[in-house]
């Protein structure tokens, strides 16, 4: 098996996305992009099956590369989101969901499972983040570390996976959600008070508090995206006018 390089694969689906704007759309052969990457088409080819494996293209016989993006599971959203490509916003909202049912658990079981190793990595990160508060910065990547350690004490490292590709998901608009300050001084303070009852083995405490906590989250984007939803709304209906007027 020919293993491709390192960020062949995202460079790839940012490449055929780029160059064939729609769903159906026929890619670039394999020796084209063999001949635009650098690379063999042996190491194409083992990317391009990757990405047929995520469902995002398909190839057929004695015709070409095309893309689907019709079934698109987390890890082939997760690699989009890292090749710079938008998802859709109900995949962006149904990614929120899911995470919030995810890590609701994550408070339970880390209530039960944290080692004290995580616990030091929590007062790191919890520190950190009042650095970063009050020199002004937001805290999108404390905030990512937050979340992910208490996933990650659960000592369930398929459930510290999961978890990471809905990060992934949402890491070119976290930086906007925590550009408000008094946003990321709430959220700290929530933190705090996750922590504490995870150091005091609280299992209903930590899951109320963590539920209430990105329940604040959930609705933020759900009114970002019903905004940019309303916006390509008025878009399209512009547009029949428009032309009327010419």
């Amino acid at each position: 098996m020919i293993i491709p390089p390192n960020n062949l694969l995202p460079d790839l689906a940012a490449f055929l996305f780029s160059n064939s704007h729609e769903a159906g759309a026929r890619t670039p052969s394999e020796r084209e992009l063999a001949e635009h990457f650098s690379v063999s088409r042996g190491q194409i080819r083992e990317a391009l099956a990757i990405l047929e494996a995520m469902q995002l293209i398909e190839r057929r016989a004695k015709s070409g590369i095309y893309l689907t993006r019709t079934q698109t599971g987390t890890e082939a959203m997760a690699l989009l989101a890292k090749a710079g490509i938008p998802l859709t916003p109900t995949q962006i909202y149904e990614a929120v969901e899911l995470r919030k049912i995810h890590e609701i658990k994550a408070a339970e079981l880390a209530s039960e499972r944290a080692s004290e190793e995580n616990f030091q990595r929590l007062r790191e990160i919890l520190g950190e983040s009042e650095k970063q508060l009050t020199i002004g910065n937001g805290i999108a990547q404390q905030d990512r570390d937050f979340h992910l350690e208490i996933v990650r004490a659960t000592q369930n490292g398929l459930f510290f996976k999961v978890c990471s590709m809905f990060y992934m998901m949402g890491e070119q608009r976290l930086p906007f959600y925590f550009g408000n300050p008094e946003r990321g001084k709430r959220s700290h303070r929530e933190h705090l008070q996750i922590f504490d009852a995870l150091q005091r083995r609280d299992g209903n405490l930590a899951q109320a508090l963590m539920s209430a906590h990105l329940s604040g989250a959930q609705s933020y984007w759900t009114e970002i995206l019903d905004s940019e939803n309303q916006l390509e709304d008025g878009s399209a209906a512009a547009a029949p006018a428009k032309a009327s007027e010419g």
